[in-house]
């Protein structure tokens, strides 16, 4: 599989010259999920993100594949159902990008969830969800809750629910669907911009399309093309002559991180704030991190800002649940933000705009697809290509087979299931000690890249001066997950920038130089690469 940057000339070639069965604008996991469900058909089928793949909202989320509890709240029942269950999809296709998180939800007098309701709550939940024996929740004692996090508020404290939650790496997990999607014939690239459309008898028939590494243009031909681009969804109906009906709302969620020595965290918990919000606080490899945030954005959604307030409003809740944790601001090591694309609905809060998907079908016959969750990407995917193949069937008469991706792996995930992914890495682990490499380095690689692992080992370091598994990682990152610049390597392909960011310190330079050899960059495009990695830290700093 030659997802790489180096055959980037061949790829757009290939745009050039073919006319697709579809064309998806947007390289996120609603996108990447399309791409794939499409290509299982048999359509032949592209995909291009004016950024890196996963650039948008699909790296800044709370990275967790969950089921939507708090949707209960707003009676979205049908939605906690078919989301819960694509959890445990999601789970099952990539148990490497997907890891079972008990999580705590304190119950305190005067709380968002009383005892009963939460109770009730769960119950419901898990029925809906599908959610199996091992992991249904369980109510806790006020004892038992402290026993599972001792920094929990005491004051008030009634108990607690016990349930089961996805953690995810979010970016990874798009980049290990959009693989698997090549892997099955589409050809997706990164750094190409959707500038306008083409038409043949006032129908889209392909876009105009720009490189965004070396400015020039060329078309695109499609018999359908497939809007699934986040928070630009509107801009790019807007090229389509409108944006009637329905409009997305954007709003802004911040997490900051920290690290266990200051703020200990021993279980996930999820947790009221001060205004009645509800906040997640996760531990993850040695740091905590505690979001979301909550509020309206109307800036660019390139790359939302991390206010003074969002910080003080995170810490405030951190000290509000659990008032032993002295956090102070200097105490944030990294931060990130993202937006989420919400469908509008009128005099209603952030936090309560429903996050139900919907689908658009414009005059000309380009379809949009916007809203949605995370966990509920391959049902949407299906949804909307369903629809592509009935239209594609109507126009010009072909005939495609129904979804097959509910138990299809994807890319990395051929471990056997869930049930089998330890014994995996156990054998994994034994493999990288005799390619060399030491056994916590060869469980590192094993568990991040399941099946694909093997490909890692294959690039044991021999001349760089990097750490071994940094370096066979950037190495799979350029040979074939379509990394190009640092910043797509610190962020997306590692999530190194969130969480380990002295890492991306102590080696930016040499991993930039690494690249710089690879694509055989000018010195002015080197320094435009260090720049915007330089930026990228002092933004999440």
């Amino acid at each position: 599989m030659n997802f790489s940057n180096k055959n980037r000339k061949q790829n757009i070639d290939r745009l050039k010259s073919d006319t697709f069965d579809v064309l998806v604008i947007g390289g996120g996991i609603t996108g990447a999920g399309i791409a794939l469900d499409a290509a299982m058909r048999g359509m032949k089928t592209a995909l291009i993100d004016m950024q890196d793949f996963a650039a948008g909202t699909s790296s800044r989320s709370t990275k967790l594949v969950h089921g939507g509890l708090r949707y209960l709240k707003q009676f979205e029942v049908k939605m906690v159902a078919e989301v819960g269950k694509e959890r445990a999809i999601v789970y099952e296709n990539g148990p490497h990008v997907t890891t079972p998180e008990w999580m705590l939800l304190p119950l305190h007098e005067g709380g968002t969830f009383g005892k009963f309701t939460t109770s009730a709550a769960l119950r419901v939940y898990d029925f809906l969800a599908g959610v199996k024996r091992s992991e249904r929740r369980s109510m806790l004692t006020v004892s038992e809750t402290l026993q599972k996090e001792p920094l929990v508020k005491t004051e008030g404290l009634k108990g607690g629910g016990y349930y089961v939650e996805y953690r995810t790496d979010d970016a990874r997990l798009t980049l290990e669907v959009m693989k698997k999607a090549v892997e099955k014939g589409a050809l997706c690239l990164n750094y190409v911009k959707a500038d306008q459309f083409r038409y043949e008898n006032g129908r889209v028939a392909g876009i105009e399309a720009v490189d965004q590494i070396d400015g020039s243009r060329f078309a695109i031909s499609a018999k359908k093309v497939v809007n699934a681009s986040g928070p630009w969804v509107d801009s790019v109906r807007k090229k389509d002559g409108g944006e009637n009906g329905k409009q997305l709302r954007l709003t802004k969620g911040v997490h900051i991180v920290i690290d266990e020595s200051v703020f200990p965290l021993h279980q996930a918990v999820y947790f009221d704030t001060p205004d009645k919000r509800m906040v997640f606080a996760i531990p993850r490899d040695g740091k905590t991190y505690v979001g979301t945030t909550d509020t309206f954005y109307t800036k660019d959604p390139i790359r939302p800002d991390v206010t003074a307030e969002d910080r003080a409003y995170l810490l405030e809740a951190i000290r509000f649940m659990f008032p032993t944790v002295d956090v102070k601001e200097s105490d944030i090591e990294s931060s990130w933000s993202g937006v989420r694309p919400l469908i509008y609905e009128q005099g209603k809060d952030p936090s309560d705009i429903s996050r139900k998907d919907e689908i658009w079908e414009s005059e000309t016959g380009l379809l949009t697809i916007a809203g949605g969750k995370l966990t509920g990407y391959r049902k949407m995917a299906e949804m909307i290509v369903d629809l592509v193949a009935k239209r594609l069937k109507e126009e010009v008469g072909i005939l495609y087979s129904p979804s097959e991706t509910k138990n299809l792996p994807m890319s990395g995930g051929e471990v056997g299931g869930s049930a089998k992914f330890p014994s995996f890495i156990k054998v994994k682990t034994a493999d990288g000690i005799e390619k060399g490499f030491s056994e916590d380095e060869a469980r590192f690689l094993a568990k991040m890249y399941g099946s694909n692992v093997d490909n890692l080992f294959a690039h044991k370091n021999t001349t760089s001066t990097l750490p071994d598994v940094l370096y066979a990682q950037l190495m799979y990152a350029i040979e074939e997950e379509m990394a190009y610049t640092p910043a797509d390597f610190f962020i997306r392909r590692t999530g190194a920038l969130l969480f380990d960011i002295q890492t991306v310190r102590k080696y930016k330079d040499e991993c930039t130089n690494l690249l710089a050899e690879q694509f055989g960059w000018t010195e002015t495009e080197k320094e435009a690469h260090i720049r915007e990695l330089e930026e990228e830290i002092a933004a999440c700093s």
